[in-house]
This record gives structure tokens, C-alpha cells and sequence, in this order.
């Protein structure tokens, strides 16, 4: 049996533009016995509040029964939403298209609300589990979280253990069918994880297809993959691009096993796909504008976006005041001259005098946290001139370490349309500056070497404020992506004292995060959908 795996870019609400992807490929393998799409990749994933309107639901059903209409010999399995008996909700489901018609469609079981997740709002779930035969093959069908319940014990987060019932009935090879959002590490350490025990447990092969492409926040990577009944890898999809892949299903057991390398080359990629699809999906502006502080964090943001943008689409901006330094100036030209990006300088000295003369009566500063911020303000209204102009889009640059504990600046540095490095510790900043320089320097050598600082008063330095970041970000992680408690991350060796501060500063911030740029999500938990947190509180 001839199988295709298609892994597409779908656009979130684009029907027509990802029905004709999907038609492509099912032309371009009309000899193949089934291609198997990923989750929703008719109207893309996630859709969100779009699934309540009506006209999306019947555009979904028109394009559907178009996609039904070119399928001939082939078995195809797209992943739709479909009507439901429910007067709101939907099924998640994947469709079986055969011989010009709608043949079959498996609903999804498990629904995940949780993380980003929220699918119990738009879906109920199916009421049985049924194996599909294709070509004298039992297929069991399912989609995304179906997978990841495999142990049905008292640790297992549902009821029902969807494999398992498959298995009882016959099911010979599994699909899934996944949107699965990518963080760092997590294809390793966890996805694989999943599938291999899957694979092992009931010694059948699984082909998994996912999604890739960004998507607001979220990040999908890709990486499909065919696991033999040793739980093997033995195909793998590319990571964070779109991949059709065919392959003979009775070849799975004779294939050899892939080696998978996951390293901060992943992050990147990531990042770079999320800023492209973000400018392409959302049509909003076709260049960028970077305010380049020749500070690691707007270096970082820069070559992304050139990678993503191309250099011919970005534009770097230092905006200089009396506290900046010299070198930083410098730092900021040559990192532009190494990307060959256009380069502008904007002092703001004049116009900071002109907020020191209305507030203070004069020139002369206070040095207070007002005539900080303002500084930060008027970068950020140079930055939205620019972007109004000529119609470039905004980048932030403040990283996930400074957003956590509130070191950003509202209509400041945090103004923009998107937060590229927002969920990036500082430290891993760093990492992936390293890596960007691995071949030769791009980011300027001093930018790695000296100490952070955000040059609004005389001699400022990031731990004039914070501690290290080698001990602010662990803290951190426990708190934000680990859900541990204040004793626990004292009892990873911090004096409580400071662990207490940080925590409240974090949740001091959270009034700035709630109007921050949307972010690209690289970590188990980042600030925004994923997140949810009260302003007005006081558990902490």
C-alpha cells in the first residue's frame, strides 16, 4: 500500500487557499492508495472563535465535498471540523474521502483544555471508537491528544485510553492525524516518547502527520514521522518546513531507524518560520523595523528577521541618548553592516529636553524612573513613526527573563506588533547568539561580552535591578514553566528572600504583559493564551 504523508502550511481561515493545497498533492499522487492530512488542516489550526460563525462552517462544508469531487482510486484523510448533534459545537474530525464522496468521518475523542489548548469550547467529543478498513487494512484513526493518553492508571488525565480500545477491535496500523505546538525540546523528550511507547506497547506501526507553520503565538514544527512496531523512528517529515513524503506501508519494518539531533538550531528555525509566517499570514506589512540598542537582545532580533525578511526588508534604528554609550552606537552600525541591512540614527536628546524642560522646569534630570521610561517612550513613538510611514511592522526586543519581572517599558520598548524573543530566557539569548555566530561574527563580539545594561541613566547595569541572570533565570523557569512552589525553588538552593521578590515581581508585571505584542511561543509555558493569570490578586 502506497501511503503519503502531507505536511502543509495551512492558513487559519484561508478555505479556498488550503483546499487547493491539499487538491495539489492529491493530483500529484493520484497513483498513491491513501494521503493522510494533519488536524484541521482544511481551515487550519487553531481556529478559534471562527468556528462559530455559520458562514465559515458551510464554507468548510462546500470545500469539502470540492476536495471529495477530485479524489478518485486514493483513500484521503483530511482533518476538518464537522457537524455535530450539538446546536453550537462541532466535531473535530477526520474526513475519509474516496471515489468522488465523503465516505467516512472519525471523530476526535480526547480534547485538551489546557496550556493553550481550549477545544472543549468548540468541540464535543466522540461517543465510540471504530477501526477503518482500507484496502483490506484496519487502520485506527485518531487525532492529536488521542494519542497521548496511552496509560489508562490513576495518573492518567481521562477516562478513556482511545489505543487501547483500537487495539481490542483489530486496528493493525494507527494514524494520527496532529497540530501539535512545538517547544524547545519537547519533539525528544516528549512527543517521541509518546509514540514510541505507543508503538511498543502494542507492537504496531504509527504514522503521525503534523502541522507546520506559526501561527500567532504558536509554532508548529512539523516533523512527521513513521514509527515501526519496535517503536523506531524509520521516516521522518522536515522540521519547520512543509514535507510530502510517500512511502510503502509494508516497507515500515524494513526501514532503518533515523537519528534525530534537536538543538538550539530548533529555536531558530522556530523563531525565523514564526516571523515569516506572521508577515506573510497576517498581511500586514511586508518589512520590519528593529530598534537596535547594540544590546544582545535587539542583535538577536535582527538576524532573525533577516533570515525570515530577507535584508533588503529590515530596517535598523539606534536611537542614541545622552546615557548611551559609544560602543553601543558602534555595535549597533556594525551589527547592521555585518546583516548588510539600511541603518538610520535618531538622537533623542532633543526631545528628551523638551520633557525634562516641561516637567522639571529645566534640563536638568532627576534621574527618576519617569525620565527613564519617557526615554523608552520616545524610542517606541520614533519605532511606530517609522512603522506608520512606511508601513513597516514593529519588532520587539525584550526577551521572556525581562518580561516575567516587569523590566520592559509599556509604550516603550514593549510597543510593537510582535514580540519575537518574548518567551526566550535571557540566558538562552545568549545561547542562540552564539549559535548565529557560529560560522563567523555576525553579532558583534563585544555584544556577547559585555554586561547588559539599558543605558537610561549614568553607569546603568540590568543587576542594578535584577540578580544575574545565571540565578534569575532558573528561578524563573521553576516558577513560570514548572508550576513549583516558593519552598520548592528554595530547596533548589535559593534564599527565600529573594525567590519571594522575584516571584512578586512577576506577578506585578502582569498588568504590563496583558498589553504586550503577541509572542512566538519556544517554551513548555509562555506569557499570553497559555498562561492566564489575574491582575487584581494577592496570593503572592
Amino acid at each position: 500500500m502506497k501511503v503519503v504523508m502531507s505536511q502543509i502550511n495551512s492558513i487559519v481561515g484561508d478555505i479556498n487557499g488550503n483546499k487547493k493545497k491539499i487538491i495539489d498533492i492529491i493530483n500529484s499522487h493520484k497513483d498513491a492508495d491513501l494521503i493522510v492530512f494533519s488536524e484541521l488542516c482544511l481551515c487550519g489550526y487553531p481556529p478559534k472563535d471562527l468556528l462559530f460563525q455559520k458562514d465559515f462552517r458551510q464554507a468548510i462544508e462546500k470545500a469539502l465535498l470540492e476536495i471529495a469531487n477530485v479524489v478518485e482510486k486514493s483513500y484521503v484523510i483530511i482533518g476538518a471540523p464537522t457537524k455535530s448533534n450539538h446546536p453550537q459545537k462541532l466535531h473535530n474530525s477526520a474526513v475519509i474521502l474516496h471515489n468522488g464522496k465523503i465516505e467516512k468521518a472519525i471523530h476526535k475523542t480526547l480534547l485538551p483544555s489546557y496550556d493553550v489548548f481550549d477545544e472543549n469550547r468548540y468541540f464535543i467529543p466522540s461517543s465510540c471508537r471504530e477501526v477503518v478498513e482500507i484496502n483490506k487494512v484496519a487502520f485506527g484513526i485518531t487525532i492529536c491528544e488521542d494519542i497521548w493518553n496511552i496509560n489508562n492508571d490513576e495518573n492518567a488525565m481521562y477516562d478513556i485510553n482511545v489505543l487501547e480500545e483500537l487495539y481490542e477491535k483489530g486496528a493493525k496500523v494507527f494514524i494520527n492525524l496532529s497540530a501539535s505546538p512545538y517547544h524547545y525540546k519537547k519533539f525528544k523528550s516528549q512527543r517521541l516518547q509518546v509514540l514510541k511507547e505507543a508503538a511498543r506497547k502494542y507492537k504496531l506501526p504509527i504514522v503521525y502527520v503534523n502541522q507546520v507553520g506559526g501561527n500567532d503565538d504558536l509554532i508548529f514544527d512539523g516533523n512527521s514521522v513513521v514509527l515501526n512496531s519496535k517503536g523506531d523512528v524509520v521516516i521522518k517529515a522536515k522540521e519547520f518546513e512543509e514535507d510530502v513524503i510517500e512511502f510503502e506501508l509494508e516497507d515500515i519494518e524494513k526501514l532503518s531507524q533515523v537519528d534525530i539531533e534537536e538543538d538550539i538550531s530548533w529555536i531558530k528555525k522556530a523563531l525565523v518560520l514564526g516571523i515569516r509566517d506572521y508577515f506573510e499570514k497576517t498581511g500586514a506589512a511586508k518589512k520590519a523595523v528593529v530598534g537596535l540598542s547594540g544590546g544582545i537582545d535587539s542583535s538577536v532580533v535582527c538576524c532573525l528577521a533577516v533570515e525570515a525578511l530577507g535584508k533588503e526588508n529590515v530596517l535598523g534604528v539606534s536611537m542614541p541618548s545622552r546615557y548611551s554609550s559609544e560602543h553601543s552606537i558602534k555595535d549597533a552600525m556594525k551589527l547592521a553592516e555585518n546583516l548588510g541591512i539600511e541603518f538610520r540614527i535618531y538622537p533623542i536628546e532633543d526631545v528628551f529636553k523638551a520633557y525634562l524642560r516641561m516637567f522639571n522646569g529645566s534640563e536638568t534630570p532627576l534621574q527618576d524612573l519617569a525620565e527613564e521610561n519617557i526615554q523608552a517612550r520616545i524610542r517606541g513613538n520614533i519605532l511606530m513613526f517609522i512603522s506608520n510611514r512606511e508601513n513597516r511592522l514593529v519588532l520587539t526586543t525584550g526577551n521572556k527573563s525581562e518580561l516575567a519581572v516587569g523590566y520592559c517599558t509599556l509604550y516603550g520598548d514593549m510597543a510593537g506588533g510582535l514580540a519575537v524573543i518574548s518567551d526566550l530566557p535571557k540566558m538562552l539569548v545568549y545561547e542562540l547568539a552564539r549559535y548565529i555566530n557560529r560560522e563567523r561574527e555576525i553579532i558583534p563580539h563585544n555584544v556577547l561580552v559585555k554586561p547588559p545594561s539599558a543605558e537610561l541613566r549614568p553607569n546603568q547595569k540590568d543587576t542594578d535591578t535584577l540578580p544575574l541572570y545565571e540565578i534569575l533565570d532558573p528561578i524563573l523557569v521553576a516558577y513560570i514553566e514548572e508550576l513549583k512552589s516558593v519552598d520548592e525553588i528554595v530547596q533548589m538552593g535559593y534564599p527565600k528572600d529573594l525567590v519571594l521578590k522575584i516571584i512578586k515581581m512577576v506577578e506585578r508585571a502582569e498588568y504590563k504583559r496583558k498589553q504586550a505584542a503577541p509572542g512566538l511561543k519556544v517554551t513548555s509555558k509562555a506569557f499570553g493564551t497559555g498562561r492566564r493569570m489575574p491582575i487584581a490578586q494577592r496570593w503572592v
